[in-house]
Parts: structure tokens; sequence; C-alpha cells
């Protein structure tokens, strides 16, 4: 099934991605064969999964997590479902 899931780093910071195979693409990342961003901040650890039936829908779900801000991805990994309307950036005209 697909996933869309987050890492965090050994910096601290955050890694957003989407996969077929969780479980692969959790080991390739652990041993330096995933992305150059976690490779460069190893160790990684899992903080956040979500399972979907199709895999646009995960890859869209991951463009969207990509592009919110530190707090609303750690209200996310807390399951604080209800912050994230809160926690959406505004825009001003």
């Amino acid at each position: 099934m697909p996933y869309v899931y987050i890492l965090r780093s050994s910096d601290n910071s955050y890694y957003v991605g989407s996969t077929r195979n969780l479980e692969r693409r959790m080991n390739e990342h652990a041993s330096g064969f995933g992305a150059a961003y976690t490779r460069a901040r190893l160790p990684i650890e899992l903080v956040f999964a979500e399972e979907y039936e199709h895999v646009h829908e995960a890859y869209v779900r991951e463009k969207q997590i990509q592009g919110w801000s530190r707090k609303k991805r750690e209200a996310l990994i807390a399951r604080h479902f209800g912050e994230l309307p809160s926690l959406s950036r505004k825009s001003f005209d």
C-alpha cells in the first residue's frame, strides 16, 4: 500500500516522502541509500505515516505536507488534528 511519511533527522529537521513500500523505503533511508537529504543527516527516525489506497493520493498529501510550516508538521506528528486549521499560513492582501 502507498504511504506518506515524515522522518526526523539527526539535526532535528523533517523529511517528507511517499512510497509504495514503507518498510523497504525506511531501510533505504537508514542505510544511506535513500534521499541525499537524509543520507547527510543519519540517523533518521520515522515519526509519522499515513496509508493510502492509491499512489497519487499519497503523492498529493506528500506535496501538501511539504508546504507546511514546522509547527504544523509537528501538530500532525502529535496527531493534534484540531490544531491544523489554525496553523495554516494566512495570505494577506
